[in-house]
């Protein structure tokens, strides 16, 4: 593993003892004094610590970072200080992984629809590794990257995933065999089979049911004359930790599957692409209340208020693929049934009109965790309105882990109990304090 400079990234420590949230109300008490712009703030203890997570749980599989779902620079610093490999699913993706110091041997162009130009670029700065699902893909790595090693991506049922990507991407097994036979014609070199089960999937069983097709294309092509040697298993884990589906329970499946279907000694690299397992439970954004709205209304004959809010971060920034599922904020204050809109001209730009708060004031702060996942990488400028910046902190401990790496310190243990987060499953959990309210946050639709 190479070691992370903390310097590079801009990294702020954390005072022993002290919490992302205590990082945040001190961001915000500077913030008071001058502008108040939306922030993130990534906690790089528990980047660190779903790392451990996942080498206890799937220690057969070697993850390769999605980068789409969250580039931020200093994500890709530390997961490649902990040796992670990396899916890139364009030029501009590759880029930014070399210039942060990966290696090409550790890139997967995991995308079935490229540009030449694009595989031209891969070619020319040493990735070889890439996936495919149709002929005129072939023929397209056949003219730019002849030497490529390639990955037939196949579809699978994802009929169990919150969003199902296999009607744009992914080969039949009906036709798999066509297409190996056009890849030996043409004199490639498919080395792999892959596929996505779909987006935060909700049913451990749909990976076993993938592995034990992608077993079959193996079969098919050794009858063919290839010799396959990788089995990507793809993303849909979820980053959340009070998702539906455990992690561990997803990586039990996965782990009996692998045995049955590629077991030890098989001579099959397994490698997967998670994205938001990573980063969704690592960020949180504050939202500032810029402007503040009461309309009355009548609910059982009985006149009642709903607040309207305005905060600067919305749909066109940060938040937006939101699944709404909002909940009432526990405590004794009064709540009012509260609208949640976005800084933006456009009326679309609306986080809730459903979540019950209490009543809020023009320049308080709401706090959303679970925001790592396809927030940053889908901002817009839209209005003039200001992505919101990254903040990255790290405690001291986990500092000198990553400036140093060693298996040996990989101790589940010292990250479960550094790693200080809010936990939900739901759009906004509430509570009060002085200067901000707590929502917990989404889970993007990716």
């Amino acid at each position: 593993m190479d070691g992370f400079d903390p310097e590079q990234y801009d990294v702020d420590f954390l005072d022993r003892g002290g919490t992302v949230h205590d990082f945040i109300d001190n961001k915000i008490k500077e913030l008071s004094l001058g502008c108040s712009e939306p922030f993130h703030v990534a906690n790089l203890d528990n980047l660190v610590k779903k790392y451990v997570i996942w080498c206890n749980n799937l220690p057969r599989v070697k993850p390769f970072y999605a980068v789409k779902c969250n580039d931020t620079p200093t994500v890709i610093g530390v997961l490649s200080a902990l040796g992670t490999g990396f899916d890139c699913a364009s030029k501009a993706e590759i880029q930014l992984a070399l210039s942060l110091g990966v290696t090409p041997d550790r890139i997967i162009y995991a995308h079935t629809i490229k540009a030449e130009s694009h595989i031209k670029y891969a070619r020319t700065h040493g990735v070889q590794m890439m996936t495919f699902d149709n002929q005129e893909e072939l023929s397209k790595i056949a003219r730019c990257h002849a030497r490529a090693k390639l990955v037939l991506r196949i579809t699978v049922d994802d009929s169990k995933a919150v969003r199902r990507l296999n009607t744009k991407f992914g080969a039949s097994l009906d036709s798999a065999g066509r297409l190996l036979q056009r890849a030996g014609e043409l004199g490639l070199d498919v080395v792999g089979v892959s596929f996505h089960v779909g987006c935060q999937c909700t049913d451990s069983r749909a990976y076993r049911q993938a592995i034990a097709d992608a077993r079959q294309v193996f079969n098919i092509a050794s009858l063919m004359g290839f010799q396959l040697s990788l089995l990507d298993i793809g993303g849909g884990f979820s980053g959340n930790e009070n998702f539906k589906v455990k992690f561990e329970e997803v990586a039990a499946t996965i782990n009996l599957a692998l045995d049955d279907f590629f077991p030890v000694g098989c001579g099959v690299q397994i490698i997967a692409e998670p994205g938001r397992y990573y980063v969704e439970s690592a960020f949180t954004l504050a939202v500032n209340v810029i402007a503040k709205k009461v309309i009355m209304e009548e609910a059982e004959g009985v006149p009642d208020r709903v607040m309207m809010y305005y905060v600067n971060d919305g749909v066109y920034g940060s938040l937006s693929f939101l699944i709404n599922d909002p909940t009432s904020a526990e405590g004794s204050e009064r709540r009012y049934r509260s609208v949640i809109w976005g800084p933006t001209c456009d009326s679309l730009d609306k986080l809730t009109d459903s979540c019950l708060l209490p009543e809020l004031q023009v320049g308080e702060w709401l706090l959303m965790d679970n925001t790592g996942a396809y927030t940053v990488c889908l901002a817009t400028d839209f209005n003039g309105f200001e992505k919101a910046h990254v903040y990255s902190v790290v405690t001291p401990e986990t500092c000198v882990f990553l400036i140093s790496p060693t298996a040996e310190c990989l101790c589940f243990s010292h990250f479960h109990s550094e790693c200080v987060f809010i936990h939900s499953h739901s759009l906004f959990f509430v509570y009060f304090s002085v200067s901000r309210v707590c929502i917990s946050t989404c889970s993007c639709c990716f």
